[in-house]
């Protein structure tokens, strides 16, 4: 429908004098029935370059579309409101029509292909192989994922990118740490220190365990790994034991994504990147242009002619790159492979750094609004109205698969989506396990199991799908509101999609679920004549499609019994 008015509205502005020939007419859905069904501010938009009251273009804008006239099997009129609103209100036969269409899409129901014939990078996760996936990986790696779906939905060919650095400083203080364990472990005698680890708490540790050392449950069973296969063959060099480590902590992370229904299509090394020496190009490419220059010892990079305050470090006195130069680097060759979009789901320490990046890939010469970074908060884990302790390094964080042990891979899921990316997100553990409505995942998935088994048993007593349905019959308001509510499905994933903002889906599905809700109370099924009840038979399987298409869009079942 919003095609449809789209074009009919274009066509009239273009017969109006003074209307640019690229004004794009916005439309949305009112919150308030009483508004219509779609309405647009085209008229308040043109109400400057026109120089008129927005109600009397408006008013023209409304005479042109009746005078056209438009279709009254789609539209019955349009009305104008406020200081120049225009609302549309759909024919019911519209609606019928738009029924069947849902039903023979069926599980492609919300699939456009606004993104066809171009491709997407989506780089989420990108955790260092140092340690399990925390909880507040969980956001990003669930967030990353999701927007790939969306992208998906809407027609884009899209990679799905790990990035990851398994050299450095870090990994070396993991293969240093892993090291110290085994060396105990080879000799129980050797001497130990303690270190703090938190306000008043202090670990033991071997002596040899390095000052920022990890100190995970997970270090000391590589190291008994590592002993129990080689004994005390290993001697003190730490090569061996970060290969063993990374190798060891990455099948755990990707273990740990497979649970979440995570799947990457590529692993991108930082390392690949000094191999072939990009690193060192970039910034020979970043100094011939004139952005780059040497001080103190250091090299830096002249983001004050980019709006900041300061410049920026990009290598230090010591030699060694800041990771501004390899994400540079790396995101040129994101671009050199050509992609349409290029999006990055960053934690909330990055908000300050990832606009460096942006501006060193437009001095290389690329087309930097091709780049979409999403900002998320960080999570807060919740337990009876206290939060819970996290460290990323100490013993006390909560590993991802802790709180998928707790409370399920989809609670985790959904819980990591149903709020805004950049809104800090309080995960509360008690109402996760609930299984009652104040669960919004149970709410949504026991409305998708209830119609389940609301069919099943309309079947069991004789009525069936194999009979063509007259979709006229559905007139009771309950159904009319079910019905508009469900033609927002595929709307909704676009917006979802174009705003990197999954959140919008989750909250909509919630509406559907509500909606099915006070149909059910008002439409029987069981116990109406035949005709009636096979349309309303149809009406469900429909509200089912799109609870189904919106839970495998967020990477939840869709469960058939609760």
């Amino acid at each position: 429908m919003k095609d449809y008015l789209e074009a009919q509205l274009r066509e009239v502005l273009a017969a109006m004098e003074g209307v640019p020939a690229d004004f794009q007419p916005e439309f949305e859905t009112p919150s308030n029935p009483d508004h219509g069904d779609l309405a647009t501010n085209a008229a308040l938009q043109l109400a400057r370059p026109l120089r008129r009251n927005p109600r009397q273009i408006a008013e023209e804008i409304a005479t042109r579309l009746r005078e056209k006239p438009l279709d009254p099997k789609k539209i019955t009129d349009v009305e104008i409101a406020g200081p120049g609103f225009l609302n549309f209100r759909f024919a019911e036969h519209f609606l019928t029509q738009e029924l069947a269409g849902l039903l023979a899409a069926g599980e492609a129901y919300g699939r456009t292909d606004g993104g066809q014939g171009k491709t997407a990078i989506v780089e989420y996760v990108s955790a260092n192989p140092t340690g399990p996936l925390t909880v507040g990986h969980g956001r990003n790696a669930v967030l990353g994922d999701t927007i790939a779906n969306l992208l998906d939905w809407t027609g884009y060919a899209v990679t799905r990118e790990y990035y990851f650095n398994d050299a450095g400083r870090q990994m070396r203080i993991l293969g240093e740490s892993v090291c110290a364990r085994y060396q105990a472990l080879v000799d129980p005698a050797l001497p130990t220190k303690k270190i703090k680890v938190g306000e008043g708490e202090f670990a033991e540790v071997p002596e040899t365990f390095p000052e920022d050392g990890y100190l995970g449950d997970y270090i000391h069973d590589i190291a008994r790994r590592l002993y129990d296969a080689h004994g005390d063959a290993l001697g003190d060099d730490v090569k061996p034991f970060k290969e063993a480590a990374e190798k060891a902590i990455f099948a755990d992370i990707k273990a740990t994504m497979q649970r979440l229904g995570i799947r990457m299509d590529t692993y991108f090394n930082e390392h690949s990147l000094y191999e072939k020496d990009d690193v060192w190009k970039t910034l020979d490419r970043l100094r011939e242009a004139g952005f780059v220059y040497d001080k103190d010892g250091a090299v830096w990079f002249e983001t004050t002619k980019f709006g900041k305050e300061q410049d920026t470090v990009l290598v230090k006195s010591s030699g060694e790159p800041t990771y501004r130069l390899p994400d540079i680097a790396y995101h040129a060759d994101k671009l050199a492979r050509g992609f349409d979009k290029i999006v990055d789901v960053f934690g909330a320490d990055h908000i300050a750094t990832y606009p460096d990046v942006v501006s060193g890939v437009e001095v290389l010469g690329y087309d930097a609004s091709r780049i979409d970074v999403v900002i998320y908060q960080f999570v807060t884990l919740v337990r009876g109205g206290e939060p819970v302790k996290m460290s990323t390094r100490k013993a006390t964080y909560v590993t991802l698969d802790e709180l998928m042990d707790e409370v399920g891979e989809d609670v985790t899921r959904f819980f990591f989506l149903m709020r805004a990316p950049q809104t800090h997100l309080e995960f509360d553990l008690d109402l996760a396990k609930e299984a009652s409505d104040k669960n919004p995942v149970f709410y949504l998935q026991y409305a998708h199991a209830r119609i389940c088994s609301i069919l099943r048993k309309a079947e069991e007593v004789g009525f069936t799908f194999g009979e063509a349905p007259d979709l006229d019959l559905l007139t009771h308001e309950a159904e009319t509101v079910l019905m508009k509510e469900l033609f927002r499905f595929p709307e909704v994933v676009q917006q979802a999609a174009k705003a990197r903002e999954p959140h919008r889906l989750a909250t909509y599905l919630r509406d559907v679920a509500t909606a099915f809700s006070g149909f059910y109370r008002d439409c029987r099924i069981v116990g109406e004549e035949r005709a009636l009840a096979t349309a309303r038979m149809h009406l469900a399987h429909a509200a089912r499609l799109v609870l189904h298409n919106g839970l495998t869009v967020l990477g939840i079942s869709s469960p058939e019994q609760m």
